[in-house]
């Protein structure tokens, strides 16, 4: 029996281009503001729609907290700001309680005073640059979508999402975010430097008079109900099994599924590699990457669309890596060019069938 069959019921082509209109017109709003990195966008917004968090690293002057701040706009969605420096505090982002009286009655009582992180879209600018303390006091928004203040646990707005943003040049006064707080981030974002026609677009509007305002396209209730559609997206198998045969062939200590060779880049210049929740993360991507391109089925090429932003930061490379000047986006160039979709390869197909036969 053929494992390529999907297991949930398709979704309607009405919902596939309801969607896709409505990510064209996001992206056309955001077009007003910010010229070029289209991937970047898709990036971005793909992550939104999984309702995942993103990490966007670029050197200073590529416009990434403009970038999250108008596709915020467009999302018509409540937006905070937070400038992460070394002397903030866990409760500058989450908020305190603190002590009211009564003045009728002249009792006094704690009341809890909501931080900044009760909002939709969060805006952690250089998180980088804060204490671990208070980087920790995002993991439990990050994944738990709340925060315990004093005992007592506070929901947080639905969507919501954190796109954080960091300088990877700068390492003068910075705190690296531990791998448990990378892993809550479903994509690492990169955003490079714009081609010269892009760069005289950018000069051009920034130093005319006036600029365009994006609109607002999706409310919250819309995107809740793509990021229902997305998961209930299906997949077939064989799909799931490639997107499952990447993630696990980063892991250098477990035996690779299905006959499959491990490629030897990573048996060279890899240290660790990523869990299930990239594993998860990497199938929930690509069920958004087709809908928004107005596909109704999951192909392994929308996998590995995918495959560098979920792995590229849980990946962790060696010593011989750094040395040798190699990235883990070269080592996933290398697993999507050597680990074949249908386990074995052709070639060794032929050879077991050769040996079998024998």
């Amino acid at each position: 029996m053929s494992d390529t069959s999907p297991v949930q019921a398709p979704i309607s082509e009405a919902s596939i281009t309801e969607v896709r209109t409505a990510y064209g017109k996001l992206r056309e709003q955001i077009a007003t503001t910010i010229v070029g990195q289209n991937e970047v966008v898709d990036q971005i917004l793909t992550a939104v729609f999984c309702r995942g968090h993103a990490l966007v690293v670029g050197v200073p002057g590529l416009a990434k907290t403009l970038l999250i701040s108008t596709i915020a706009r467009t999302l018509s969605l409540g937006f905070s700001r937070i400038q992460f420096t070394p002397d903030l505090m866990p409760s500058d982002i989450t908020g305190t309680e603190v002590i009211e009286e009564d003045k009728s009655s002249g009792v006094r009582a704690l009341r809890f005073v909501k931080g900044p992180i009760f909002s939709n879209v969060i805006l952690a600018d250089e998180i980088n640059r804060t204490p671990p303390k208070t980087q920790a006091a995002l993991l439990e928004a990050m994944q738990e979508h709340q925060v315990t203040v004093g005992g007592m646990q506070h929901k947080l707005p639905q969507p919501f999402f954190v796109l954080a943003t960091q300088n990877p040049i700068e390492q003068e006064g910075t705190y690296p975010l531990p791998e448990a707080q990378l892993d809550r981030f479903m994509f690492e974002v990169k955003i490079t430097y714009p081609t010269a026609d892009e760069e005289l677009r950018i000069v051009q509007r920034t130093t005319a008079g006036g600029h365009a305002q994006p609109q607002a396209v999706m409310g919250a209730a819309d995107i809740q109900r793509v990021q229902m559609l997305v998961r209930s997206m299906p997949v077939a198998d064989h799909v799931v099994r490639y997107a499952l045969r990447l993630v696990r062939a980063t892991r250098v200590k477990e035996p690779m599924d299905g006959g499959v060779a491990r490629p030897k880049i990573i048996e060279q210049y890899v240290g660790w590699g990523a869990g299930p929740r990239a594993s998860e993360y990497i199938v929930l991507a690509a069920k958004a990457r087709a809908m928004l391109a107005g596909s109704s089925i999951v192909t392994p090429e929308h996998v590995r669309d995918v495959a560098k932003p979920v792995l590229r930061h849980r990946i962790l490379t060696n010593f011989n890596a750094e040395a040798d000047g190699v990235t883990t986006d070269h080592i996933i160039d290398a697993m999507i060019k050597d680990i074949p979709v249908e386990g074995l390869s052709a070639g060794e197909k032929r050879q077991m069938d050769a040996v079998m036969k024998g």
